[in-house]
């Protein structure tokens, strides 16, 4: 989930009236980012603070207005297309959200903003590097899923087309800067792996 960074306080007190518990330690040194844990049930919720960070950092603090009751379909799909070690699951999404949306070049509800992930990248190279890289594997992965024929090109020809707006758009000087060093050089975070559900309130045996 994400929310606002000033609302932290009620954000807090909902989860804790919906019976999770807060990750103390980790929520205390991170002020962009809130873990709950329902220990019953077993289920994690994370909660990302204005700002999004894993592989790439994204600022979402001017995004969450745009849509009633969740992030534009373009964030959604870019928390996604920025991850380096991606997995099944994650390009699962990524298929279901190109074959669900429709690519437009301007902000329209329920379409995936072209132009707004083209400059997303036309800023940072990692991001660039990272999105197109994810992109290019989307046809022969939906060429193996049980997709019929046009489901297949209409993922591929979305895919395709989100790539040639990431490379027409203009780039800044830094991106230039940073893609003479290419590949020879991290462009990515890793983050590091943590428990699905961890109880803070009771101390860990050994």
């Amino acid at each position: 989930m994400v929310g606002h960074r000033k609302e932290t306080g009620k954000i807090k007190q909902l989860f804790g009236e919906l019976g999770y518990r807060p990750r103390e330690r980790f929520n205390a040194l991170h002020g962009s980012r809130l873990i709950f844990n329902d220990i019953k049930n077993q289920r994690r919720v994370d909660v990302f603070l204005d700002v999004f960070q894993m592989c790439h950092k994204f600022d979402f603090k001017d995004r969450m207005g745009l849509e009633p009751k969740t992030l534009p379909v373009s964030d959604l799909l870019s928390t996604k297309l920025q991850i380096v070690e991606i997995n099944e699951k994650d390009m699962k999404d990524i298929l279901a959200l190109l074959l669900d949306h429709e690519v437009s070049m301007d902000e329209v509800p329920d379409r995936i903003n072209a132009t707004y992930i083209a400059k997303l990248c036309a800023e940072d190279w990692g991001m660039y590097r990272t999105f197109t890289l994810n992109l290019a594997k989307m046809a022969e992965y939906a060429a193996g899923t049980g997709l019929d024929e046009e489901q297949k090109k209409r993922v591929s020809a979305r895919a395709e087309s989100l790539r040639s707006s990431i490379d027409t758009m203009p780039k800044s000087m830094g991106w230039k800067m940073r893609a003479t060093v290419g590949d020879r050089k991290r462009w990515y975070e890793l983050p590091e792996a943590d428990q699905e559900v961890v109880d803070s309130g009771v101390s860990s045996v050994r």
